[in-house]
């Protein structure tokens, strides 16, 4: 049996070699950060630097009232986990409203509760780890109507900060056209030279509740196309429950996370996300524990129902709109993973061990087990001492070199 011609080895390896090159550019892999578990969305005249510790003591609070709805959710252990984060980080990542949350209001007062959010992000910058890790804005959108506001918005939250404080990002709502990207691109280079910083410091998030950012007039995803205009700027995509649910015609009682629609919608901007280093989100749930026991118990029992079906199905972080909301956040995450952990664990260290056991894992499954295990660790859900009772060789180190090795191996 006859090789290849020399003249066609070399053109199958200079048309696979442009191949290797497009691919690690434009799928570089998992970014490094532990991805926050929620984005705490505050308004912005509401937003002040005592705001994770009122959120966490209003928590505290409504899981003291309904001890007995969190130990029907999950054991004690749990339950004791999620209480101790609320006393110590409740908060990770948060956006103060100026844009739906916030509503319309006269400039000169949005000129002041801008001026007011940068003040409070700063602070919060001194005050970490209680305070929160990421923090920022979402400003009004890139619509004729309101991009000159949004821009000026963003303009004052930075003057009134400093500059950009560590961890911040910026919220760009309703996404409709991929050139709006190029702009937001255009608008962080400008706002960079201003304040002397360099090339890339600005960072933001692409708010997906508009129907045009699923899918373009072409057919084309359109979220697909603004992943890699946006990147290495762009951080995140965010799911919009309510406006994208209004806009594909769904009536008000049946917009909800689980609805087809939004299962469609995250579905598309998971696999257009996938190796590139930009996070999903879901969105957001409008019912809060608030009311008498028995509605208390009934928004705690769906919202953690709702928490643990994104995290089943590959979403890790999610919008918590009111401060009951951090208590059944942290009970599910901590519950997800503390339940994955002794499996995933094991399983690891027959990899490690080059011991197949039952299940025959591939370096890529590898990979994605020691993002579990990292993703607890982060959360608080174990510690390292229990992951190496289970399995000695997955320690921080040799977890932490898997997960460096994810991005040459293709893992998710």
């Amino acid at each position: 049996m006859s090789g290849l011609t020399p003249g066609t080895a070399a053109a199958v390896e200079e048309i696979l070699t442009a191949v290797d090159a497009d691919l690690d550019r434009l799928y570089p892999g998992d970014d490094a950060a532990a991805q926050p578990v929620h984005t705490v969305y505050v308004s912005a005249a509401d937003a002040q630097p005592d705001t994770p510790a009122r959120w966490a003591q209003q928590a505290l609070t409504i899981a003291d009232g309904a001890a007995q709805v969190l130990t029907g959710l999950a054991d004690e252990t749990v339950v004791g986990l999620a209480r101790r984060r609320l006393r110590t980080n409740p908060i990770v990542d948060v956006r103060i409203d100026l844009e739906d949350g916030y509503g319309r209001r006269p400039d000169a007062v949005e000129d002041a509760d801008a001026r007011r959010a940068g003040a409070t992000l700063a602070a919060w910058v001194a005050d970490r780890p209680f305070a929160p890790r990421v923090a920022g804005i979402r400003a009004k959108g890139l619509g004729a109507a309101e991009r000159r506001r949004g821009i000026r918005t963003l303009e004052l939250v930075l003057d009134a900060a400093g500059g950009v404080p560590d961890g911040f990002v910026f919220t760009v709502p309703k996404l409709r056209d991929v050139r709006q990207v190029d702009a937001v691109n255009l608008i962080c280079a400008d706002l960079e030279r201003a304040h002397g910083l360099s090339s890339g410091t600005l960072r933001y998030e692409l708010q997906v509740e508009i129907p045009q950012a699923v899918l373009g007039p072409d057919g084309r995803a359109t979220v697909a196309q603004a992943i890699h205009r946006g990147r290495p700027r762009l951080s995140g995509l965010h799911y919009g429950t309510y406006d994208y649910s209004a806009a594909c015609g769904i009536v008000s009682a049946q917009q909800s996370l689980t609805h087809a629609v939004a299962d469609h919608a995250k579905s598309v901007m998971q696999a257009a996300a996938a190796q590139t280093g930009v996070w999903v989100s879901d969105g957001s749930t409008q019912v809060i524990p608030a009311g008498d026991a028995e509605q208390v118990a009934y928004a705690l029992t769906r919202h953690h129902g709702l928490v643990t079906r994104s995290m089943e199905r590959g979403f890790y972080q999610g919008w918590d709109m009111h401060p009951g909301h951090l208590i059944t956040r942290w009970t599910a995450v901590i519950g997800f993973y503390r339940s994955a952990m002794p499996t995933a664990a094991t399983r690891l260290q027959s990899y490690l061990d080059r011991d197949t056991g039952d299940v025959m894992d591939e370096p890529a499954t590898a990979m994605s087990l020691a993002l579990v295990l990292a993703r607890g660790f982060a959360a608080g859900a174990f510690s390292g001492d229990e992951v190496t009772a289970i399995a000695p060789a997955c320690t921080a180190q040799r977890l932490a070199r898997l997960r460096a090795d994810a991005g040459s191996l293709g893992a998710p």
